[in-house]
Formats: C-alpha cells, structure tokens, sequence
C-alpha cells in the first residue's frame, strides 16, 4: 500500500501543479511553458496508468489471501473436529509406567493391602497400545470383524491383568491374604529361567482380573497383537505365557 500512496501523492504535486499553468490560461503562455504544460500532462497520463496497475495487483494480493482465509478456516475446523474426536486409546508411550491401581474383578478376588514402603518393584511393564497404521498393516483375513477400538479394549484388559499379577508378585507374604497368596505361589510356579524380568500373564491371569472372555475371538486377538510385535508366546509345563515386549 505505501507504493500506491506514493504515486497517489505525486499525481496530487502534478495536478498542482497543472491548475497553476492553466490559472495563467488567461494570458497568452510562452512557448516553453506550453510545453511544459504537454510534459506535464504526459506525466500525468502515465502516473495514473501506473496507479491502475497498482491499484490491479493490490485486486489479485487481496483474492489471494482471501483464498488462504479460506482454507485456514477449513483447516482449522478439521482439527477442531480432530480435538472433539480424540479415539478412546490412544498410543502410549512404551516404557515402566507406576503401577496403578488396576480394576479387580467382581469376585474381589484379590483383597491386598497397601505396601507400607514403595519401591522399584512397584513399577510394571505396560503394553503399548496398538496404533491406526499398525492396525491397518494386519491382513483382513486376521482381523476378521474386530476393530480397532476393540483391539485396543484387549490390550487394555491385559495391561490390568499385568497390573494386578505382579502387585501381587512384588508384595510381601505378610501383607496378603489367603486368596492372594494362592495366586502369589503359582505366579512364582509358573516363572522360569527364560521369563527372568520380563513380565507376563496366561490365560488363567486373564480370567482372574478382566471380564475379558478367553475365547476363540481372544486367540485371534493375540494373533494380531503378536504381529504388531506386542507380545511374544512362551511355551512350557503344560502352560503358554504370553510375555510383553
């Protein structure tokens, strides 16, 4: 705009300075002032074509950003949308998360009391949560009719399964009840030399601390997590432990 401000002032100087000239009309002009009327008019002539092309471009500058308004609106409306739309599970970061307080059965199966003293052994291994793209590079004909949302309501389940088993496991015998110490014994029946600091549930931890059902769906569902590389199978002794990673 300052360029067009500009020509506007120097065509205001040049239209002054024309009325002067013909204020002395009235009288016969010297040749060279004639002349200099003429130079002054074509100067003019072209100062205004200057401004016309000014004034057209500032036209096409203010189309132009109108159209990126109008795209920075829809823009902003989509992520608008996203924010309202967040997915139940969202990805998680991997890594030792504190252990919370996981969602114990209706059976109230495991009744344990608080550790007096918190220690390193209160943080558990928590899977990961399985991502959009991760989801969509599993082959139709292992997803079957589960979706993504229900993918991810399993994971949740065994990350409350792993919760809660090795509460159990890193807490003293003194501090749990009848129950809790028949489960502590056979988590510890169950580790071998191969399972050494990792975690992991089987099927019975499964039943014991979710509703998930340990059904023909359930075994396609670790079909899937196993190929989005979330757990691994450990057989032996009559059992199959399905260890994090």
């Amino acid at each position: 705009m300052g360029d067009l401000e500009d020509i506007s002032h120097h065509i205001h100087d040049r239209i002054t300075s024309i009325k002067h000239m013909l204020d002395l009309s009235v009288i016969e002009l010297p040749q060279n002032k004639t002349k200099k009327l003429g130079q002054e008019l074509f100067a003019l002539e072209r100062l205004l074509e200057e401004f016309e092309k000014g004034v057209d471009q500032q036209k096409e500058h203010l189309k132009h950003l109108k159209e990126l308004d109008e795209v920075f609106q829809k823009h902003l409306q989509d992520v608008q949308h996203i924010k309202n739309n967040i997915p139940p599970h969202m990805p998680r970061k991997k890594g030792l998360l504190k252990g919370s307080e996981p969602a114990i059965n209706q059976k109230e199966a495991v009744e344990v009391q608080p550790a007096e003293k918190k220690s390193s052994k209160s943080f558990v291994r928590e899977m990961e949560f399985v991502t959009m793209p991760e989801f969509e590079s599993i082959p139709q004909y292992m997803k079957g009719r589960v979706t993504y949302e229900q993918l991810n309501a399993a994971v949740e389940s065994i990350n409350t399964a792993v919760a809660a088993k090795y509460k159990i496991v890193h807490q003293s015998l003194k501090t749990l009840n009848n129950h809790s110490r028949k489960l502590h014994q056979r988590f510890k029946d169950q580790e071998t030399k191969d399972t050494k600091g990792q975690y992991f549930v089987v099927e019975d931890d499964i039943r014991e601390f979710t509703q998930m059902k340990v059904d023909k769906r359930f075994q396609g569902i670790l079909n899937m997590l196993r190929h989005c590389q979330r757990l691994r199978e450990l057989r032996g002794g009559g059992l199959t432990r399905y260890m994090l990673l």
